[in-house]
């Protein structure tokens, strides 16, 4: 690994807030949104939501700022089930600053092994965050 390349910590608090997340019993779609606090170099919450479609989610994005999103989305099946996926979704947008840029991608990695996702998408123009989106994004892990 480059000795340049910055990886940002995970605030204590924000790890907590994640692991929450992971086993709670609502079942409504929830979302956590992250931003790099860049002069602590520290990923930190920016917001939380309940009951929100990835359409309100998007229209929360930043248009030139890359974010962090912990997505838990209420999945039905094509036989009826229900699953309850929690889902990592990057936001670099094109057009970011490059050094914001490579501050989230090379930050990526500790937030997502932090928080033990395995599930983890990236999407590049924000317009693209969609329910139909995610779906066939899910679909790769049946």
């Amino acid at each position: 690994m480059s000795s340049s390349l910055v990886v940002c910590e995970v605030d204590v608090s924000l790890q907590e807030k994640l692991k929450k997340f992971r086993f709670r019993k609502e079942t409504s779609n929830a979302a956590i949104l992250m931003k790099i606090d860049m002069e602590k170099q520290l990923v930190i919450l920016q917001e939380e939501f309940e009951n929100i479609t990835l359409d309100e989610l998007r229209e929360e994005l930043p248009e030139r700022q890359p974010r962090y999103i912990v997505y838990s989305y209420k999945l039905t099946h094509g036989d009826g089930r229900v699953s309850y996926p929690l889902c990592f979704i990057f936001s670099s947008p094109v057009g970011c600053k490059p050094e914001q840029q490579m501050m989230y991608a090379g930050s990526k990695n500790r937030l997502v092994q932090s928080a033990d996702l395995t599930k983890i998408f990236e999407v590049r123009n924000p317009d693209d965050l969609s329910e139909e989106w995610l779906k066939e994004k899910l679909s790769f892990f049946r």
